[in-house]
């Protein structure tokens, strides 16, 4: 297999889907990306040096794997569809620095793959899995240094949300870095092409985590609670979430200078920070709790997509 092979050509693509008798799953959210312009966008947002490791998880055909391997020094590749196996197998195989592991990408842990080494995640996500991703990665022990991926547009806009547009998810990522939005990527740029445009994110890691995974397990508790009703002003929605006396939630929000009658979307992550630092003794999560419970491990309640 040459080096110069053009996977991002439909024609060339189909033709080795086709001799390695495949086709694209959709049950595995399979849509490759054919748009070099936008392989060149994913890459440049890494910012890769040859002294950089990167993971790349769902790697598919090679596309991505093979444009990282030029500006990487070391690309651990995974890839879960034995078929998908194969055929990464033979696209990588010129390639000296790439590693290819065959594992679901939520039982990666990055400590087995890279010790203590700084490493970048770079992937185009399959749409049903982005949650949970971001999940596993960010809440783990060793997180990425900088996360470059390509998701659904409608996401990527709930994750770098500004207060009055936030959501769970947003406050889920923005809890663990900064989200940006690169490029707006068309559906067109796919083969087969999916229902709906895609989206690069770059989200700059931080360096220390902003709580302990028992107060984030605590700290995400409170703002499922204000996210659980929508429609609901802030002060009933937590009443109602936390179990509490109407009267102490509004005594409470007050407290932490949060109108009660304000919406869950509307407040900005120092707010849901300043919320739960101030929490009553008799809510969950409270200082009592905090240094009282026993704990379910990080990821166990963490935020959903919704």
């Amino acid at each position: 297999m040459a080096e110069e092979l053009d996977l991002t050509s439909p024609r060339t693509l189909r033709t080795l889907l086709q001799q390695h008798g495949m086709r694209p799953l959709k049950s595995f959210g399979q849509h490759f990306l054919v748009d070099r312009g936008v392989l060149a966008r994913i890459v440049d947002a890494a910012e890769l040096a040859p002294t950089d490791t990167v993971l790349e998880v769902g790697a598919g055909t090679g596309v991505l794997t093979r444009e990282l391997a030029h500006r990487a020094g070391r690309v651990v590749a995974v890839e879960l569809e034995r078929s998908m196996l194969r055929l990464l197998a033979e696209t990588t195989a010129p390639f000296g620095n790439i590693e290819v592991v065959a594992q679901n990408l939520l039982t990666v842990d990055p400590r087995a793959l890279f010790e203590r080494q700084p490493y970048k995640l770079v992937a185009n996500l399959p749409y049903y899995i982005t949650a949970p991703t971001f999940r596993h990665f960010l809440e783990s022990e060793h997180p990425p240094q900088l996360i470059v991926v390509m998701i659904q547009y409608e996401v990527a806009q709930r994750i770098v949300a500004a207060p009055g547009n936030l959501s769970l998810l947003g406050v889920s990522v923005q809890l663990f870095g900064r989200p940006q939005l690169i490029a707006r990527v068309p559906a067109r740029a796919f083969y087969p092409p999916p229902r709906v445009d895609s989206a690069i994110v770059r989200i700059e890691v931080q360096p220390r985590a902003a709580l302990t995974p028992a107060e984030r397990t605590l700290f995400f508790r409170l703002v499922q609670a204000g996210f659980g009703e929508r429609r609901k002003q802030l002060h009933n929605a937590l009443a109602r979430g936390l179990g509490l006396p109407a009267e102490t939630v509004q005594s409470w929000l007050r407290q932490a200078g949060i109108a009660p009658e304000r919406r869950a979307e509307t407040l900005s992550l120092d707010e849901w920070l300043q919320l739960w630092r101030t929490l009553p003794s008799s809510a969950p999560g409270s200082q009592e709790e905090r240094t009282a419970s026993v704990l379910p491990g990080p990821g166990q309640r963490g935020p959903d997509e919704t």
